[in-house]
């Protein structure tokens, strides 16, 4: 009898053990989803590799014995400089998907976005966290769908609005593509069943994934006089919704709080989203799985926080897995990082308690490279703390 994940939680040291967990608990077509990334996958191993170029400068024979790990993000105080990103169709990977995920960033004291392309609805993430907690909008469907689901947000509570800006299309993302995610998706059995060994090999994740009811619909995309979108429709409703600069004069109208801009990689795009009305921004390149061979978000957030220049608050994302990664980032002019994959592969490995772990990983790794940094507390991170390659200066 094969050991139950959870059982195993315990033993998970790093980021890369709950992948590793993941990856044994989820179908091929499902884990490469979540793992993937576009075309070659350059972007995706740098957005990791990069930290590797960046060292650290401590402050030796410095006592630390305990660390200040919280911070605020637009207001909000967090117990640790990190928010849970975005994670589309996160109820493949668990049938509790985004509501544990809420729940547990809840318990941890840190905030959660969620994504548009969400198996459950709004209102029951919502609810499941007392932390902060954003909508991440797609304007899948058209503006009186977003306008529909900009309203439900506002009723149930999210506290701000992130707008992604570098969906023109999906990236071209191989391994879907040579896993049937298309098929698997569809509704005709016969492209399906090329795959199914695959899924049969799985039978926990399977025994889930049907008693939940099956491939679940995007419930936070309601078609007025259709109902919620299927999962197979995304692809080709993203190329139709690309949100542009003069869009945010009715998102603007729609939504009275805090707007977030995601997908920014350059001080241009960053000072155009301040003069836009956003209140913060978000260094990401979707986590490599836009466009391949854009520069590490690491590598870009000096140039973005520079052409910001405190005029809102700069966070970033990729490539986060260890909490000298999120400590590293802050010392570059990050307020805080979000992280997607770190705790995805936990929920892919165990549902909540999967995430739980992820985030405990992660905070264990700030507080411990603070320590050893000399650094009583993350707002006290800055640029001395770590030396620049020469190819960045």
């Amino acid at each position: 009898m094969s050991v139950k994940a959870p059982t195993l939680l315990p033993h998970a040291v790093n980021i890369n053990d709950l992948r590793r967990l993941a990856q044994r608990r989820l179908p091929k077509a499902v884990f490469d989803y979540l793992d993937g990334g576009a075309d070659d996958e350059i972007t995706l191993r740098e957005n990791c590799r990069v930290f590797d170029e960046l060292r650290f400068r401590p402050r030796q024979a410095v006592a630390t014995p305990e660390c200040q790990l919280g911070t605020s993000v637009l207001g909000f105080d967090l117990s640790l400089p990190l928010m849970l990103a975005p994670v589309g169709y996160s109820r493949l990977m668990h049938p509790t998907g985004e509501v544990a995920a809420a729940r547990a960033a809840g318990k941890a004291g840190i905030g959660y976005v969620l994504s548009t392309l969400s198996g459950h609805k709004l209102e029951n993430v919502r609810a499941a966290t007392k932390g902060a907690a954003w909508y991440q909008l797609y304007l899948v469907g058209g503006r009186e769908t977003a306008e529909l689901v900009i309203d439900r947000a506002h009723q149930a509570g999210f506290d701000a609005l992130v707008l992604t800006v570098d969906t023109a299309v999906s990236g071209m993302r191989e391994r879907d593509v040579r896993n049937g995610v298309t098929e698997l998706l569809g509704s005709s059995l016969p492209a399906k069943l090329p795959y199914l060994p695959d899924l049969l090999a799985h039978p926990r994740w399977l025994w889930g994934f049907l008693a939940d009811g099956g491939l679940p619909k995007l419930e936070n995309v309601v078609i007025p006089g259709r109902g919620p979108m299927e999962l197979i429709d995304v692809a080709a409703a993203l190329s139709r919704s690309v949100v542009r600069w003069e869009d945010l004069g009715w998102i603007r109208q729609a939504w009275s709080g805090p707007i977030v801009i995601k997908g920014v990689l350059t001080g241009d795009d960053a000072r155009r989203a301040v003069d836009a009305g956003a209140v913060a921004v978000v260094v990401s390149n979707h986590g490599g799985r836009q466009l391949d061979g854009v520069p590490a978000t690491l590598r870009a957030l000096p140039e973005v926080a520079a052409a910001v220049a405190g005029r809102a608050e700069v966070l970033m994302d990729g490539g986060i897995r260890r909490g000298s990664d999120v400590v590293k980032a802050l010392c570059l002019g990050a307020r805080a990082v979000l992280a997607g994959r770190a705790y995805a592969y936990g929920l892919g490995a165990a549902g909540e308690a999967g995430v739980t772990r992820a985030v405990e990983i992660l905070r264990e790794g700030v507080e411990r490279t603070l320590k050893l940094l000399g650094c009583p507390s993350v707002g006290k991170l800055d640029p001395s703390y770590v030396e620049l390659p020469v190819a960045w200066r």
